[in-house]
């Protein structure tokens, strides 16, 4: 008797070859890729790298999405294709097979699914392992290789992924059918539909959501108010999102038919007529291909343009080969300048090294809250201080100013100070930490000054720099952090490079009782160009893997949508015919339809990514990441390329669509 149903069973899936093939062979690469990023990231190879930590938690997390991505599609899919074999099960059922005889079909239908798609799946992961490993080593600039071998923890893993899902999608199978009586399976897809129904309220509610989103996305200010606020303007886009498919659709389309004169012409009456019904079935898909489309350009456009900037990035963090930060509690003197400078100078001299460059500059820095001309301590204590209300004071003596700066200023009397800050200040007097003094000046605020990335960080919050003549001048601010910082450039290799690095660090530790600092960091710019490059390689590598998974979910989702539309609209094209339209009218009507359809949800994704631009922009500058023109052209290329990957599904998913219209 089972090798009865084990034959019903293969049966169905080759007579229904047409839905299962697409949905075997997504399952087969979802399981390939999950093994791919399990045998990566287990690989004994990449845990003995450098920034092995960084790597591990990118497959980690991209693990996670694969895993929660391929169980919503398949099931996605599975809905598509239960759908399609109502009529089929229900004629089982009428032909004397009981329900629990079908749910053995099912049960073993599920069998051969998941045979296909798991043994399928390790195969080719197994196979193409190696190649998508040594691709990540090219990304994140490793030397090393990874040597072949085959996971038993990722074979073991995915074939539980896939187990886990294949067994619930079966439940909800049988829960299907159980619930369902004979008839209602084998009409379930002739059952009349009522003309959709405007909601008000949820039209207006999407449409609120997504210029909420909108303009969160415009008006965000520096990286923090960016960061947090990039989840909320996500969901609530995607709300939005769903809302204007499901409800702002249909209501547009009601004010079309509400118009008389462009109604009753033929073409509009079967091209509205005909949406109404179709976005009353296909919303949800719709905004599924929107909201994938949207994700696979985000996903795509921002790690390929973080690759492509690494440099550019590293030279904004690092603008010079090496960078010292030394901490005092006092205000050094020019004598423990001098002596720095000629620690680091005989460093240079002993590894045979040039210094092509040295600058450097002290200043005073604090956490102050301004308003108007007051200028006080922020304090963190205070409940009534929001984030909101915290600035940064920073006060530099003249000398250091136009070391800085460039420009030569006139002498600064005692009391008064030079004033550049970031908002608009007008005042002739700034009250200090209690203490008033006359503005000597005012000078333009430029993006060049130091910590550029603070003020990047605090967006809208204030940024002031007090210019004073003098280091007696300075002693009134002391209660904030002194910081020391030199700028160096030199010559070398990669690795003669990093040696001075490390001979810094070692002359200023050494040195560190004499001049009494506090504390001290010294970055490489070379080696902090090894990193980027495993960052960014990884972000691009999971950028990359993620946005073919979900560029691979909104094809099959297209696909099924495209089926499934074609055999619904067959029998309405055959209806009208028969009542005497002309089969070139009405294949007209069809085609804008579908075209209109199709390109919906890009249209829409490309106007989300348009968006989200000053957004994604100030977030790339987490990174460093400041080259406008080059975000600008990754997200038009990429735009670009998918749009001509998206048509020529189209075009690829039309001719079946067509093909079972037209016969």
């Amino acid at each position: 008797m089972n090798r009865l149903y084990f034959r019903l069973a293969v049966t169905n899936l080759k007579n229904n070859r047409q839905f299962y093939l697409p949905y075997i062979l997504a399952g087969m690469v979802s399981a390939m890729m999950f093994y791919i990023m399990r045998a990566i990231q287990g690989s004994d190879g990449i845990a003995a790298m450098r920034g092995a930590e960084t790597v591990y938690i990118m497959l980690t997390m991209g693990l996670v999405i694969v895993a929660l991505c391929t169980g919503i599609f398949l099931f996605y899919t599975n809905s598509f294709v239960m759908k399609r074999r109502r009529k089929e099960l229900g004629v089982y059922n009428i032909l004397g097979m009981e329900k629990k005889h079908i749910a053995k079909v099912m049960a073993w239908e599920a069998v051969i699914l998941y045979a296909f798609t798991v043994c399928g799946g390790l195969v080719l992961g197994i196979v193409f392992h190696k190649l998508v490993a040594m691709f990540l080593v090219k990304l994140i600039g490793m030397s090393e290789s990874i040597p072949f071998y085959v996971s038993g923890w990722g074979c073991l893993q995915t074939a539980e992924l896939f187990g886990l899902v294949y067994v619930l999608m079966l439940f909800y199978n049988f829960l299907q059918v159980s619930l369902a009586n004979p008839i209602a399976l084998l009409h379930g897809n002739n059952v009349g539909e009522r003309e959709p129904k405007v909601r008000w309220i949820a039209a207006l509610s999407g449409i609120g959501c997504i210029l909420t989103g909108y303009y969160l996305a415009v008006t965000a200010q520096g990286i923090l108010e960016a960061v947090n606020m990039f989840f909320a303007a996500v969901i609530l886009v995607i709300v939005g999102t769903y809302a204007l498919f499901l409800s702002v659709s249909i209501a547009f389309l009601k004010m079309l038919k509400r118009n008389k004169k462009y109604y009753y012409q033929t073409a509009h009456f079967i091209t509205v007529s005909g949406m109404l019904y179709r976005m009353k079935r296909n919303a949800v898909g719709l905004a599924n291909i929107c909201v994938l489309s949207t994700m696979v350009l985000v996903i795509i456009s921002t790690t390929v343009c973080l690759y492509m900037g690494g440099e550019d990035s590293i030279r904004n963090n690092f603008p010079s080969e090496i960078i010292t930060t030394l901490y005092f509690d006092r205000i050094p003197t020019q004598d423990d300048r001098e002596f720095i400078a000629n620690q680091i100078a005989d460093v240079a001299q002993r590894q045979n090294r040039e210094l092509t460059s040295v600058s450097e500059y002290a200043n005073i820095v604090s956490l102050v809250h301004m308003e108007g001309n007051v200028v006080e301590r922020y304090d963190n204590t205070d409940p009534s201080y929001g984030f909101e209300d915290m600035g940064m004071l920073y006060v530099m003596a003249r000398a250091d100013y136009e070391k800085f700066t460039g420009h030569v200023y006139e002498p600064i009397a005692q009391g008064s100070v030079l004033v550049t800050a970031s908002n608009a200040f007008d005042a002739d007097v700034i009250r200090i930490f209690g203490t008033d003094c006359l503005v000597a000046g005012k000078m333009p605020f430029s993006e060049e000054f130091p910590d550029k990335e603070i003020q990047m960080l605090l967006g809208s919050q204030p940024m002031i720099y007090i210019v004073v003549e003098d280091a007696l001048a300075l002693e009134p601010f002391l209660s904030g952090e002194v910081q020391y910082h030199m700028e160096i450039d030199t010559d070398g290799s990669i690795e003669e490079r990093k040696a001075f690095a490390a001979a810094v660090r070692e002359t200023l530790e050494t040195c560190r009782k004499k001049i009494a600092f506090t504390s001290g960091m010294v970055t490489s710019r070379t080696e902090q160009r090894k990193e980027y490059m495993e960052l960014n390689g990884g972000f691009l590598f999971l950028g990359l893997f993620l946005g073919i998974l979900f560029l691979m979910i909104t094809v099959l989702i297209i696909y099924y949508k495209q089926i499934s539309e074609g055999f619904e609209d067959r029998e309405r094209f055959a209806i009208m015919t028969k009542v005497g339209m002309g089969r070139e009218v009405v294949k007209a009507a069809i085609n804008t339809q579908v075209r209109t359809v199709f390109f919906m949800p890009i249209i829409v994704a490309v106007l989300h990514l348009a968006m989200a631009f000053p957004m994604l922009k100030t977030i790339m500058f987490v990174f460093g990441l400041m080259n406008t023109e080059l975000f600008v052209g990754c997200l038009i290329v990429t735009a670009a390329v998918f749009a001509m990957i998206y048509f020529i599904v189209f075009q690829a998913t039309s001719r079946s669509y067509y093909k079972i219209v037209y016969t």
